[in-house]
């Protein structure tokens, strides 16, 4: 799969035609789905229809995304289409979402809408009609909830892929699946619900994607230019917060690798930890268990999997302790540490991936349990609406990527996206062929 920047420069410049390269993607998602399960729908006519008038635009030559098939996870509504957030109940969609407008604008074509678990709450991708695989190790899951877009996009379907990320739902599929993911900071580009804990973002195999995706999403085309990221402040934490789990060697490996990679390049480097404490922790357990709570107050409770009815029924009874000052004060101590680094370095899963299987037909407290063993390092940054990221940054001995996660300050997206193209460069990565 060629990458997004190198399809919009040669469909700018006259180079590639958007119908045969969206001819091409749709052929190769219908031949490889069954086997990935990324799409709940595929837009095989509808794609070819919109890349036959993207041909047309007399702005064609000065779009950022001309002719890049785009996948959309399925939160965002794309007009003539249903959102069904992964449940039984799809909603049609009267218009497109806020980013599908801008996705269209900057000549993305939309060919397909990406696979989420019920109501989006689980790092494991699966439904009654699918699971999400991951494309280096189909035993294992793609991840979640974005595990469908970064599935596609890991198996070459789509070069880029939209997500978003309410614990980790974008970094935690990117790590799982060898991808660079990014979450926007809340500032930028919230997501609605989760209570202000979701943001938009983007999946891609390489920084320069990641980042042209981004900007579009964001509305911001100066993040698509990736600049150098100076000499940084750098901390580096392998503690999960509160549990102190142990955590894989090959997974806090690569966190050190990468530490002493960008020692060598100049920057100050450090062991060092925000103080955590148990408040922040207890403040996004309550709202993952409430914001789903929320979602489903309009369905009947019968049609959502036997899983989903129990989170439900456990969010409604904690929502009384979702409460502002919760954010308020684990923000409070993120500006503290902050104050004195520039970015934070973790692994981004805290535990090895689940193996792919059918996740939903299991017990609420069977996927609880791995959900919030994997998420230890992510969910944080949610909750304080912090930009981040996953960047890869080697294999496991089993074949399967590991990531790490790169955290800034509000603002910080450039920041981050900087720094991931240096250690593109100092430590590249495999992509899939």
């Amino acid at each position: 799969m060629v990458t997004a920047t190198a399809l919009a420069a040669a469909v700018r410049a006259g180079e590639a035609d958007p119908v045969r390269e969206t001819e091409r993607v749709i052929a190769g998602i219908e031949a490889a789905d069954r086997v990935v399960g990324a799409f709940r729908r595929v837009r095989a006519e509808e794609a070819v229809a919109e890349a036959r008038l993207l041909r047309t635009r007399a702005d064609l030559a000065e779009l950022p995304l001309a002719g890049v098939p785009v996948a959309v996870k399925d939160v965002a509504g794309v007009a003539g289409e249903t959102v069904t957030c992964g449940t039984a109940t799809a909603v049609p969609a009267g218009s497109d979402h806020f980013v599908v407008r801008r996705l269209r604008a900057a000549g993305a074509v939309i060919v397909g809408i990406t696979r989420v678990p019920e109501l989006c709450i689980w790092p494991m991708t699966d439904s009654p009609e699918g699971v999400a695989r991951n494309p280096w190790a189909p035993e294992y899951t793609a991840g979640g909830s974005s595990g469908g877009s970064a599935a596609a996009v890991a198996a070459g379907l789509v070069p880029v892929a939209h997500g978003t990320d309410g614990l980790g739902s974008i970094r935690l599929p990117a790590a799982m699946c060898g991808l660079v993911g990014i979450k926007a900071g809340a500032d930028l580009l919230a997501e609605e619900g989760w209570f202000g804990m979701s943001a938009h973002g983007s999946l891609a195999t390489t920084v320069a994607d990641a980042a042209l995706l981004l900007s579009v999403l964001a509305d911001r085309p100066g993040l698509a230019e990736v600049g150098e990221p100076g000499r940084l402040r750098i901390a580096v934490s392998t503690d999960v917060p509160l549990t102190h789990a142990p955590v894989p060697r090959p997974l806090t490996a690569a966190v050190e690798r990468v530490a002493e990679l960008l020692a060598e390049s100049g920057h100050g480097v450090e062991r060092a930890r925000p103080r955590y404490g148990v408040e922040p922790v207890a403040g996004i357990l309550s709202r993952w268990f409430a914001g789903p709570a929320e979602e489903a107050a309009g369905l009947p409770l019968d049609t959502l999997q036997p899983r989903t009815q129990r989170h439900v029924r456990i969010g409604q009874a904690v929502r009384r302790l979702v409460t502002p000052g919760t954010a308020r004060r684990w923000t409070a101590r993120a500006e503290e540490f902050f104050a004195r680094h520039d970015v934070l370095i973790t692994p981004t899963l805290a535990t090895l991936p689940p193996k792919a299987r059918a996740w939903h037909e299991r017990s609420c407290l069977a996927n609880a349990l791995p959900s919030v063993a994997l998420a230890g390092f992510t969910g944080l940054w949610n909750l304080s609406g912090y930009p981040a990221m996953s960047v890869p940054a080697g294999r496991h001995p089993n074949g399967l990527p590991i990531g790490v996660q790169l955290v800034a300050p509000p603002g910080g997206e450039g920041r981050l996206l900087a720094l991931a193209a240096q250690l593109e460069k100092l430590n590249p990565w495999q992509r899939l062929p």
